[in-house]
């Protein structure tokens, strides 16, 4: 890779897509080299030859086909979209797919929190809550944490997922115990703050021991 990291972004014309237009615009030792979107007249084929990385904030049915593409094509991968599975990209190409089910850094620490907390409390369960035009429920974040959860403990929490207008990306974990309850919870009040975690994924997306990975504690807690 060249001392400047080369980003296409797909579904640019979205609004998650923009606003990862802006931030790796404003990124230092980053430049933009390609917008991919229907709404541009333009595919991932196209920018494809020109990227290092692709950024991927399109539906759950065509990150998959996406992420193929960029990691055959020997480009590496950052993944925003969530409800597909992830594990189909194991063993695909020569460049590297990393997945988050949440970008911002104050949902990761929530995940990590809630998970040691389940550890000491009898039940958890898990409400997320998003906008009226997010696509899936329940949301990678929540299916993540549930996942973490379950590891921990054995027993995977129930969600609860809300659309309304009005909503960002909210989540919170309700524990039980006897005679108390703790509420761990997470607000998104703006796109711009998944905006440092992708940055974070897209620098380090090429030295990634494996691929593919998943969650941004991978790189803020892992060595």
């Amino acid at each position: 890779m060249s001392s400047e990291i080369r980003v296409a972004v797909a579904g640019a014309a979205g609004r998650m897509g923009r606003t990862v237009c802006d931030a790796v615009e404003a990124a230092d030792g980053m430049v933009l080299t390609g917008r991919a979107d229907p709404a541009l007249g333009t595919t991932l084929a196209d920018v494809l030859p020109d990227a290092d990385v692709v950024v991927d904030f399109t539906r759950p049915d065509t990150a998959l086909a996406n992420a193929i593409a960029c990691v055959e094509a020997g480009v590496h991968v950052v993944i925003g979209t969530s409800s597909f599975d992830v594990a189909q990209l194991e063993g695909r190409g020569t460049a590297n797919a990393f997945y988050g089910p949440n970008f911002a850094i104050g949902a990761v620490l929530m995940m990590r929190f809630a998970t040691e907390a389940a550890r000491h409390m009898q039940r958890a369960e898990i409400i997320e809550l998003h906008h009226d035009r997010k696509l899936d429920a329940p949301s990678g974040t929540a299916a993540h944490t549930a996942a973490l959860i379950g590891e921990a403990t054995g027993t995977t929490p129930p969600i609860h997922s809300v659309r309304l207008p009005g909503l960002v990306a909210h989540q919170e974990v309700i524990l039980g115990g006897t005679g108390e309850t703790l509420t761990i919870r997470h607000d998104s009040l703006d796109r711009s703050s998944f905006m440092p975690g992708v940055v974070l994924a897209i620098r380090r997306v090429a030295t990634l021991p494996s691929s593919p990975t998943v969650g941004l504690d991978k790189l803020l807690f892992d060595s």
